[in-house]
């Protein structure tokens, strides 16, 4: 599934379009997809001009130091702002459609209270189900065509017709503009047709701590930071619409990033650089310009609660998040020394379901899947960054070590992110940090108990291995059977599948705590251009992941596919998997060998 950096735009208009309308403001939620925090000049960024529109937006009025969202990645992470709850308890964990939501969402919140409701981009990921009932979808120009989410005035055209449509309705407006940097694809280099601001150099870019320096990495870097330029271009557009539209001092902006870059240890995962957002509000005769707030920790799943709060819509108290508006208006907020984060499932239906706890200083993650041989599944296994990092582990030490956190991790991580924000330094076993562990510990038992996560029993019984992995295993059977039953029929006329863009014979004999290979072939017809493979190793009789290798295949050729068995696998049986396609569920082929019993050396 690709993953694009985005850009969220919400509006709101107070029903009679003038200054009398304080009291109902507009509401423009600007958000920018796969970013982090420090990737822009006002949270630090020393690259010069790479984002005046963000940092003017930002420091238009009041920015929060300590702001995160819930997760590192997108579906799961947007339910949350949007509902002001949990992933537990509005039922999207996943990237999968929730035809009954069980908690109301930003759209139902906003029309009752008569506001007139928009979105365009990142539609399908914003709300529990798609279609949803937006009042408007601006997905697709005037003339029919389909926006291109990588061009600036997209943005503008479509937040200027948003606010026309609210205004001929003669209601308030909340609209959503989704900005696509960025979000990979990233910027293509001179033969793109839409050309950033600031196109950056890889001798240039920063190198984040938690990646290495290397001239690979480097590239990437400069694409990625080349693609926030053009995410600022973007925001710029949609902030001269609202300008335009004469609605600037009647609309309360809301700016954020959903989660961090898509690079390896920032996206798709819990660490400081893959929650840290860099929220920031303007309020029309509220926020001072130019401010910070660098005393509380607020949260994504408390955004929808303060939107109402901000636009006197009716309260819900069953939702998880606390409004801060009261900070907003320059007030302090008791209770606000620590944020909670919840990851459970990614967009290839893997359950690698972790817990974290965040104060300013110290960050406490809990990793029941990790069991020393069970692979995270990341979407940015499938970056530059990535192989460049599993081939030098070959030879170099240190990212051995790293390729090793990533891909298997350790049940427990602690770190002092006030010293160490890129999480390098892993202090759980270290007896100095004994009190502050338990601490964390037991916050995070707390709010398992107060929102009533299913990770509860297991988190009280965290110490006993088989409980964390029965936990882990259960979860993937139920998204195993969630996919199965939501397998869409295929309907009449639909173009026939071609079933043999590949061929493998699976190894009939497999030894214990060796590399084994097998051949595959493929041959895929030119229409279907470069098709996604995923090719996977499991263990036991239930088919537990063990590790999977992602790459592209097009037209004929042959692959050598080479897997590490573990030395002990679970019920003493490996199996193999491949699947062609974008994702699971639609998938143009999928091939699975049955268990294949395991030779130990010493049989």
């Amino acid at each position: 599934m690709i993953r694009c950096f985005l850009v969220v735009s919400i509006i709101c208009l107070a029903p009679v379009w003038s200054h009398a309308a304080s009291a109902r403001p507009n509401i423009l939620i600007v958000t920018v997809d796969d970013m982090n925090a420090d990737s822009i000049g006002a949270y630090g960024c020393p690259l010069p001009n790479i984002s005046p529109n963000m940092d003017r937006l930002v420091k238009s009025g009041l920015r929060f130091e300590y702001a995160h969202v819930q997760v590192g990645n997108c579906m799961p992470g947007r339910n949350v702002m949007w509902s002001g709850c949990y992933p537990h308890n509005n039922a999207v964990e996943g990237f999968y459609q929730v035809k009954q939501p069980p908690q109301t969402h930003l759209v139902d919140v906003m029309k009752s209270a008569g506001y007139f409701t928009a979105i365009s981009g990142k539609t399908s990921h914003s709300t529990p189900f798609n279609p949803y009932a937006w009042d408007e979808v601006f997905d697709i120009d005037p003339n029919g065509k389909p926006y291109n989410k990588k061009n600036p005035a997209a943005y503008g055209a479509a937040t200027s017709r948003a606010i026309a449509a609210a205004k001929r309705a003669g209601k308030p407006f909340c609209v959503m503009i989704n900005v696509a940097d960025p979000h990979k694809p990233f910027y293509k280099g001179v033969d793109d047709p839409f050309q950033p601001s600031h196109v950056y150099q890889a001798n240039e870019v920063p190198v984040p701590d938690f990646l290495f320096d290397d001239p690979v990495v480097r590239d990437e870097l400069a694409l990625y930071y080349s693609s926030v330029s053009r995410s600022d271009d973007c925001v710029g557009r949609i902030m001269d619409s609202l300008k335009a539209s004469g609605m600037e001092e009647q609309t309360v902006v809301i700016f954020l990033s959903d989660h961090g870059m898509p690079l390896p240890f920032a996206k798709t995962q819990l660490y400081h650089h893959s929650t840290h957002t860099p929220l920031a509000i303007y309020w029309p005769g509220v926020t001072q310009s130019d401010t910070s707030d660098k005393q509380h920790m607020v949260s994504a799943v408390d955004l929808l609660p303060t939107i109402m709060d901000i636009t006197g819509a009716p309260k819900h108290p069953s939702m998880d998040g606390r409004s801060f508006a009261t900070i907003v208006r320059g007030e302090t907020q008791a209770d606000r020394e620590f944020v909670v984060k919840e990851y459970n499932e990614n967009a290839g239906r893997s359950r690698d379901p972790m817990r974290a706890v965040q104060t300013k200083q110290f960050l406490y993650i809990f990793n029941p899947w990790s069991n020393g041989t069970r692979v995270f599944a990341t979407a940015t296994t499938g970056t530059n960054s990535y192989r460049r990092l599993a081939a030098l582990a070959k030879t170099d030490s240190y990212l051995a070590k790293r390729l090793e956190i990533y891909q298997h991790r350790v049940v427990e991580e602690m770190y002092d992110v006030a010293k160490d924000p890129a999480c390098l330094h892993n202090l759980i076993n270290e007896k100095k940090y004994e009190s502050v562990i338990e601490q964390q510990r037991q916050r995070l038992l707390v709010w398992m108990e107060k929102t009533n996560d299913h990770m509860l029993p297991m988190y009280r019984n965290r110490t006993d291995a088989d409980a964390r992995e029965a936990y882990v295993v259960a979860m993937e059977a139920s998204s195993a059977a969630r996919s199965s039953k939501n397998k869409k029929p295929k309907t009449q006329g639909t173009k026939p599948v071609k079933k043999d863009i590949f061929s493998a014979v699976f190894p009939k004999e497999v030894a214990a705590a060796t590399t084994i290979q097998y051949s595959l072939k493929h041959d895929v017809p030119p229409a279907y251009g470069k098709v996604g493979l995923t090719i996977t190793l499991k263990q036991g009789n239930k088919g537990a992941r063990v590790d999977r290798h992602e790459l592209t295949i097009e037209g004929q050729g042959t692959l050598v596919v080479k897997f590490d068995v573990p030395a002990n696998p679970t019920d003493g049986k490996v199996s193999f998997a491949i699947w062609a396609g974008r994702d699971f569920e639609n998938k143009l082929q999928y091939l699975h060998s049955q268990p294949v019993p395991v030779k130990y050396l010493d049989d």
